[in-house]
């Protein structure tokens, strides 16, 4: 499991480093983008969760994550709204979707307390990547002050979620 948590945040790490050395920098329609299209990960892979767990811990941190990264997409769709931005696809965006497409088949492979340790183990990789990224580079890339600002609600929201699957991943072993 390190060897694949540790190569999940290799390889997110190299597409946002990619994305900057490309442009020099991302814009704030790239950085909308990229926090976007992460938060739809995270809701799909929640919703694949409520589909497949019956553990009472792992369906509540699912919700969790549903309720909560629908809420802040939610808010960024509002936001590029009011700012007449049109969020742009780029490749850190669509090699995370791809990469995300590809673990989802792998844990709809899985079933019961198996599938349980697998979700919750890419989950803590998963925030912990991101926010490393949100951290590092896609707060500190923002122009826009409503963006930065959200991003950095973001971000608060999505540490709690690493804490909260990290706990969650403990008990599970």
């Amino acid at each position: 499991m390190i060897i694949r948590r540790s190569a999940v945040v290799l390889a997110f790490s190299i597409w946002v480093s990619a994305a900057f050395a490309q442009n020099g920098k991302l814009n704030d329609p790239e950085i909308a983008h990229i926090a976007y299209t992460a938060g739809v990960i995270d809701v799909t892979a929640a919703k694949q969760a409520l589909n497949r767990s019956t553990n009472k811990e792992v369906r509540a941190f699912a919700e969790n994550m549903l309720r909560d990264h629908e809420t802040v997409n939610q808010l960024a769709l509002d936001l590029v709204k009011k700012l007449k931005v049109t969020p742009e696809d780029n490749d850190t965006s669509r090699s995370l979707s791809k990469s995300a497409a590809s673990k989802l088949i792998e844990l709809g492979k899985l079933k019961g307390a198996e599938f349980d340790k697998a979700y919750v183990s890419n989950e803590v990789a998963y925030h912990k990547t991101v926010d490393d990224a949100l951290e590092s580079m896609l707060i500190p890339g923002a122009g826009n002050a409503e963006l930065k600002s959200l991003l950095q609600t973001g971000l608060k929201i999505f540490q709690g979620h690493e804490q909260h699957a990290e706990h969650l991943a403990a008990s599970l072993k």
